[in-house]
């Protein structure tokens, strides 16, 4: 596939020296005018990042193959899957896959979950050691098995334990510590402004912030209001993610809450030629020409083939499945289609009826279905 479309960037490191007689991230916030870059930027520590454009972090979803598509088509931040902080999973298949930072294409961001502050900063110094660039601290995730535990989203029912952990990984890591995070664990308790004030009190670089609580799920309507307000008493950076499935949307957000960046995560599924849309239309105030269809079959492609190569056949054509779904689920015939991909157990056959269908298509449709494209 040739790289019409594609969007390039770089980012630069230095080191900043604090009063500290240590090495640690400035927290110096660089103002970014919603949706407009005008060359502004983002600090994380001593990171310039040009294009405060970030893919969330999602367990399952932005593995590898998915992260280096996504900065392919200009996400300027990208966080790695979610690690467990517990050292006796350290070795497990799914952890070594997921702490694979070989080739990463820009800057590791590793998000580490957990409740307990030393393993905690263990965790941090462990991923650290193994080439991570920054560590991020996952207080938002709102999945049963990770609460049950006390970590993820949960965390937020308890501002010291809060308070704890991040004072511990801060000082574990001479590399800048990130924080996402929800509006709060019960619609009834939004204690974003105390979470972030403990953050940037505690030495966190950025914080991103998820607008709904734990107890929504992901379902209603993402809020940013909470956002907005939390985000007028920080000297951090802030990233708003919920709900950003458009760069119209992004817009809108971002002049609601003044936020510095925002953060795709379900957005991007299935879509993530939606990072260039964004950075275009950030630039240039209009939407880029949509890709062609055969560009955009080239990338769903080449996206099955990493993951057959990253997990090999029985993972790859697994994992394969739900990213398939994703794609082609609005497009003709394509629910058909999945189902009968699912049913498959072969790389080769998964990727061979892919490829056909994707090759028919061009005679029941002339581009993707894109919905803030429509009308």
């Amino acid at each position: 596939m040739e790289n019409k479309g594609r969007l390039n960037f770089q980012t630069t490191f230095f080191p900043i020296r604090q009063s500290k007689s240590h090495w640690k991230p400035c927290l110096k916030i660089v103002q970014w005018q919603p949706f407009s870059y005008g060359g502004l930027t983002m600090r994380i520590g001593g990171y310039i990042i040009d294009n405060p454009i970030a893919l969330a972090p999602m367990a399952g979803i932005t593995d590898k193959p998915f992260r280096r598509l996504c900065r392919d088509f200009g996400a300027g931040w990208a966080v790695c899957e979610m690690l467990t902080s517990d050292p006796t999973l350290r070795n497990t298949k799914k952890t070594l896959r997921r702490s694979d930072f070989a080739d990463e294409g820009g800057i590791v961001a590793v998000q580490i979950a957990g409740s307990d502050p030393q393993q905690m900063a263990d965790a941090a110094r462990y991923n650290v050691s193994l080439g991570a660039q920054v560590i991020d601290i996952n207080m938002g995730c709102p999945a049963k098995k990770v609460c049950n535990v006390q970590a993820g989203s949960a965390l937020m029912q308890n501002e010291p334990l809060v308070a704890a952990i991040l004072e511990a990984v801060v000082r574990a890591v001479d590399v800048p510590v990130t924080l996402k995070t929800r509006l709060g664990w019960h619609d009834d308790h939004k204690n974003l402004p105390a979470i972030a004030r403990i953050a940037e009190d505690c030495g966190i670089a950025a914080l991103a912030v998820h607008g709904r609580t734990r107890t929504q799920m992901y379902k209603g309507e993402a809020a940013y209001d909470l956002i907005a307000e939390t985000k007028g008493r920080l000297n951090i950076p802030v990233w708003v993610n919920g709900d950003i499935t458009s760069p119209q949307k992004a817009a809108a957000v971002l002049k609601q809450t003044a936020a510095d960046g925002i953060m795709i995560g379900r957005g991007a599924q299935g879509r993530p030629w939606l990072f260039r849309d964004l950075k275009h239309y950030a630039e240039h105030g209009v939407l880029p020409p949509a890709l062609s269809l055969a560009e955009c079959n080239d990338t769903i492609l080449n996206h099955i083939r990493a993951m057959h190569a990253f997990y090999g056949e029985v993972a790859g054509v697994r994992i394969a499945r739900k990213h398939i779904g994703w794609y082609i689920d609005e497009m003709p015939d394509g629910e058909q289609t999945r189902r009968d991909i699912n049913r498959l157990d072969s790389a080769a056959a998964q990727y061979d009826t892919l490829a056909a269908y994707l090759e028919a298509l061009s005679e029941k449709t002339d581009r993707w279905v894109c919905a803030y494209r429509e009308g």
